[in-house]
């Protein structure tokens, strides 16, 4: 028995290396944003409700790539930070990770400044009544952007999915200026850009109205898509992620 104990113990230790070594690699796609990618507190699917970035998962092999969903219903570019939930996010990205950046549905306070530039202003929070220093909704995303450079991350921006809102048989598309300071800002950092509202949006406009608000969303909310609209979503998003430069997602779609 001693004749090969060393060896079966030489052999089990590296076969244990292997594994952890793998398992270190992992690289991890992460997703940021409002309830439109991660819906209600628990992303439950409250009310038949569902953000994007809860079935993501099932459009790539999780054996090669995790996927950690840590958007929050009701945040801003602003508050998203000021609520704790990026600095939950931003110490954990390694070398070799992603992160999906999508904000836009809830900027439309005095807590996010209008527009792309360095400009600032101190306001007060209406919930908390506390004076909080603010900035334009481009420098946020901006900020996103560097920190998660800074981490040794690969940020990604996406403008925010469009609304069941029509206007003569097309999609409304409302809310189009964040979309070009999305773009703006991704230009100036000199990452992708990836205009999720277009894709969706084209996509509703070919499928009519009646079926995409039969089938995509209730009649009680605007925003939110259920289950076959979060998966329709999805779809675009890979869409978009098939379009990057070096296809760089090409390793962990499914086929």
């Amino acid at each position: 028995m001693k004749r090969y104990a060393k060896p079966l113990f030489i052999a089990a230790f590296m076969l244990l290396s292997s594994f952890v070594l793998f398992q270190k690699e992992k690289p991890t796609l992460w997703l940021i944003g409002d309830s439109t990618v991660r819906n209600g507190t628990y992303d439950r699917g409250d009310s038949g409700l569902w953000g994007w970035g809860h079935f993501l998962h099932e459009m790539f092999d999780t054996t090669r790539i995790s996927i950690q969903n840590k958007a929050f219903g009701g945040t801003s570019s602003h508050t998203f930070v000021t609520g704790g939930f990026w600095e939950k996010v931003r110490p954990n990205i390694r070398k070799g990770d992603y992160v999906l950046i999508q904000f836009g549905h809830n900027d439309g306070t005095a807590l996010t400044l209008r527009g792309n530039g360095d400009d600032s202003a101190e306001v007060t929070n209406p919930k908390t009544q506390k004076t909080e220093m603010v900035h334009s909704f481009g420098w946020n995303i901006r900020r996103y952007i560097r920190e998660t450079k800074a981490m040794g991350g690969t940020p990604i921006v996406l403008s925010l999915v469009p609304r069941d809102m029509w206007k003569d048989g097309k999609v409304d598309r409302v809310a189009s200026e964040y979309v070009g300071w999305d773009k703006e800002a991704a230009a100036q950092e000199g990452v992708e850009f990836i205009d999720l509202n277009k894709i969706i949006a084209d996509h509703y406009d070919q499928i009519g109205m009646d079926k995409v608000m039969s089938t995509y969303f209730t009649v009680k909310d605007h925003t939110h898509t259920i289950e076959a609209g979060a998966k329709f979503n999805d779809t675009c998003v890979v869409e978009g992620l098939r379009t990057l430069k070096n296809d760089p997602f090409k390793k962990y779609l499914q086929k």
